[in-house]
């Protein structure tokens, strides 16, 4: 086969690509395709805050294998060094996008349109890009609409990774390697400092917690960070609020005695029973407001204002009033209490911090506590590499973070 047989494009990179081990990433893409490269300029940044720079031609013997490699190129920080417009494609139905549609990152993303390029607003990973009013947005392609413009293919698209300099914001102290190895409250006093930082900048930090927080022990030191103002959203299933509000009525979580320890007689029907009152006072802050529900995680929440947003599942009892069932409604409920949230802390729930991680840009730092090692790590293979993770009882970390702040 002749070189003019052969199909290629030259890209660039740049930025932090070594620290952030992304070279190596880029070169394995290249590889793992089939196609080849030829490095036409690598300049390597003096100083760990210079960046380095990087323009290769990628070439393949097969136009759809280019293509594919192309593809992986761009999400990992890539542009097609000849620059051109974003190709738009409108679609013929509702819910439906061409087959060959650009699916977000949850990396900074920006597309050339009229010779200028545009920021996507509402970044996300798994959505579309849709070119409205001189503006782009990322869909989820269920809200998509016939005619809809959207962006197809890579050209005219660039992404702008989270790049991992020697210290960034804070968190330079932990690695992707998650281990429980590691000194629990070193991370913690580390963890309120950023909690602070983010305060005194005037930002908000979601929590995003499951049950184990309140059979743990650790209600009572999550409400003391509620009062002093470190939560300002609250995302949760329908389980966290009924054992809180059991323990709030009964004194125990899942029928056991949280100050004991020891499970009471006839304690398995008092989530139903916590269950029944909620719903005969018509929902949490209706129970609050009657004077029903004095104490815990909701009933803070509800006096000092925090938002909270409860999605529900098949799982559930009851479920309480305030728990939205439609999954399509708690999704983006989720999403509209995440706008502007700067910092993300995710207690011992997998499904619901998968979810958020899903939903957030990869600027947003989260952190996710879990005594079960797989759970961080399944964040961060689901795209949110911006986790960080402690693996430990998250009642202990509620108390020394607690301690730290309050």
């Amino acid at each position: 086969m002749t070189d003019h047989e052969r199909h290629s494009e030259v890209v660039e990179a740049e930025g932090h690509l070594i620290d952030s081990q992304l070279l190596n990433q880029i070169f394995d893409a290249v590889i793992k395709n089939g196609a080849s490269f030829d490095v036409l300029h690598f300049e390597i940044g003096r100083t760990n805050e210079e960046p380095s720079a990087i323009a290769m031609r990628v070439t393949s013997a097969h136009a759809a294998a280019l293509k594919r490699v192309l593809e992986e190129l761009v999400t990992l920080g890539c542009r097609l060094a000849r620059e051109q417009d974003a190709r738009l494609c409108p679609t013929d139905r509702d819910g439906c996008v061409p087959d060959d549609f650009y699916s977000t990152t949850n990396h900074r993303t920006l597309v050339r349109y009229g010779g200028r390029w545009l920021e996507v607003a509402e970044q996300r990973m798994d959505a579309v890009i849709v070119l409205e009013a001189g503006r782009a947005v990322c869909r989820k392609l269920r809200d998509v609409r016939a005619d809809d413009a959207i962006v197809c293919g890579v050209e005219g698209v660039r992404v702008v990774p989270e790049f991992r300099e020697r210290d960034r914001l804070g968190f330079a102290f932990m690695t992707t390697e998650i281990s429980s190895e590691r000194r629990v409250d070193v991370n913690v006093a580390r963890i309120a400092a950023m909690m602070r930082d983010v305060k005194l900048g005037g930002g908000r930090v979601a929590m995003v917690v499951g049950p184990v927080a309140i059979h743990t022990g650790g209600a009572g030191h999550f409400t003391n960070l509620i009062r002093s103002g470190y939560v300002d959203v609250l995302l949760a299933g329908n389980a966290l609020a009924v054992h809180d509000v059991e323990q709030a009525l009964f004194g125990t979580s899942l029928g056991v005695d949280l100050e004991t320890g020891k499970a009471i007689d006839g304690g398995h029907r008092h989530h139903m029973r916590a269950i029944n009152v909620i719903r005969r006072c018509g929902g949490l802050r209706q129970a609050v407001e009657q004077g029903v529900l004095t104490s815990g995680v909701m009933y803070e929440c509800v006096t000092r204002g925090v938002e909270y947003v409860l999605a529900g599942s098949i799982r559930d009892d009851g479920p309480l009033p305030d728990t939205l069932m439609n999954l399509i409604e708690a999704q983006d409920r989720y999403a509209t209490a995440l706008r502007g949230v700067k910092l993300v802390l995710v207690l011992s729930t997998m499904l619901h911090g998968i979810g958020v991680g899903n939903m957030l840009p990869s600027w947003v730092r989260m952190v996710c506590v879990d005594i079960n090692p797989a759970v961080v790590t399944k964040l961060a293979d689901r795209g949110s590499g911006q986790t960080i993770g402690i693996v430990t009882d998250v009642g202990l970390f509620l108390h020394q973070l607690a301690h730290k702040l309050v």
